[in-house]
This record gives structure tokens, sequence and C-alpha cells, in this order.
């Protein structure tokens, strides 16, 4: 299986996803609500930019074609919504732990979504997503070391680096399965996507030079994962 991350502009995701989806992976991972700019650094909902970003989103899913992708996107519900696009579009779980702090006022933008892990399978694979925040609760990781989940897609709109790798490591090591995850850049976005092993191994990191990478991951390997230390333990 081979999967696709990267980093996209916050200002200009087209320009990005046009050489993405000429080069991409099995299945490629884009950041959290990639399509319109952050609108989540705004302190008061605006109904303006909320429909605007409504049909930015709604036109990527209308151009995405026969290409596999996760990603999050805003829906009429006021949830973010994390989905898999194989040809339909099939929802996931929508997120549950959101900031409301300056930059990332999503409490006031969005509804909580599913506080469960949930898993959906593609092609015999099982994928799980947590989106940006949630990989710091590490219960949901382990959730998904239990629903045996192969990959955890972690879409992100982040600006530091160090904690949200550590974050992804974590996640990687409870599970038991690869994580992958991609984030957005400028206006202080830090990009970095990555791809980690069952172990806790970074296999692969985007850059300002190196926009997306491609990893072929052996799923078997998250399958024997399971059954080693720490996952032994739930």
């Amino acid at each position: 299986m081979k999967i696709t991350v990267c980093e996209t502009s916050d200002d200009n995701f087209w320009k990005d996803w046009l050489k993405i989806s000429e080069n991409s992976g099995d299945i490629v991972l884009l950041p959290e609500l990639p399509a319109y700019p952050w609108f989540a650094k705004y302190s008061k909902f605006n109904k303006r930019i909320w429909n605007e970003a409504l049909k930015a989103h709604d036109d990527l899913i209308a151009k995405l074609g026969e290409i596999a992708v996760v990603s999050t996107r805003p829906t009429r519900q006021r949830l973010n919504q994390a989905f898999l696009w194989n040809g339909e579009y099939v929802p996931i779980r929508s997120k549950y732990y959101m900031p409301n702090e300056e930059g990332f006022y999503e409490r006031r933008w969005f509804d909580k979504g599913d506080r469960e892990a949930k898993v959906v399978e593609w092609n015999g694979i099982r994928l799980g997503v947590l989106i940006c925040s949630e990989v710091f609760f590490q219960e949901l990781a382990r959730e998904y070391a239990k629903l045996g989940v192969h990959v955890i897609f972690v879409p992100r709109a982040t600006q530091a680096i160090k904690r949200w790798l550590i974050a992804l490591k974590m996640t990687a090591i409870v599970s038991g399965a690869f994580v992958a995850s991609s984030n957005r850049y400028d206006n202080g976005f830090s990009g970095r996507g990555w791809i980690i092993s069952p172990e806790g191994d970074v296999l692969a990191s985007t850059s300002q030079k190196k926009k997306f990478v491609t990893v072929d991951v052996d799923v078997d390997e998250a399958e024997r994962a399971k059954r080693t230390y720490p996952r032994t333990l739930y």
C-alpha cells in the first residue's frame, strides 16, 4: 500500500494539489480542512466565510475523481468531518477534541463530533483517523489498537513541530499501526508531513523542498505489531 503525505499552502492549496494529484500513491492524506484558508483563526463565526469554505470543499471532492483521499471537511451540520474518498464519499468520524484559543477558535465554528474511534475498510486495509489535536489523546490510539487498525491518518493544521512528532510517534507505538500525517504551511503553519512505522520510526518526512512523499507500507507489519509489547497490555 503506497501512502502519500504532503504539506499544502494555507493560501494556495490548489497549486500544490495539482502536483500531488499527478504523482500520488495508492492513497493520499491531505491536511485538515485543506481547500480553504484557515478560518478558525477568527474568534467569531462568520456565515459568509463558512459558506465559502463549504463550497471550496464541495469543489475539491467533485474534482478528486479516481484518486483515493483521506482528509477532513466542514459539513452543513457544523462538524469537522474526516472522510475517505474512494470514488464515493465515506464519512469516518468527526472531530471531538477541539481548541478554543488565539488562532484556533474551533469550538466557535464547529460542534463536537464523535468521541469513539471508528474504522473503515479500504481494499482490505483497516483505516482510522485522529484529527489534529486528537493525537494527544492516547486512549483513542489504544481503542484503534483493539480495533485492529493498520493505518491511522492524522490530518493537521499546526504550528509547532517537536511536540507533534512526539505525539505521532506515541500514537504509532500505542496502536501498533502506521501513522500518516499531513499539514499546512504558510501563515505560521509549520508544514511537515510524516509517515511513521508501528514502532515509532520516521519512514519519510516532507519539507518545503519536497512537499509530498510516498512510502510503500506493509500492513502485515501492523498485524505483527499488535502481538508485541506494549500492545499486548491492552
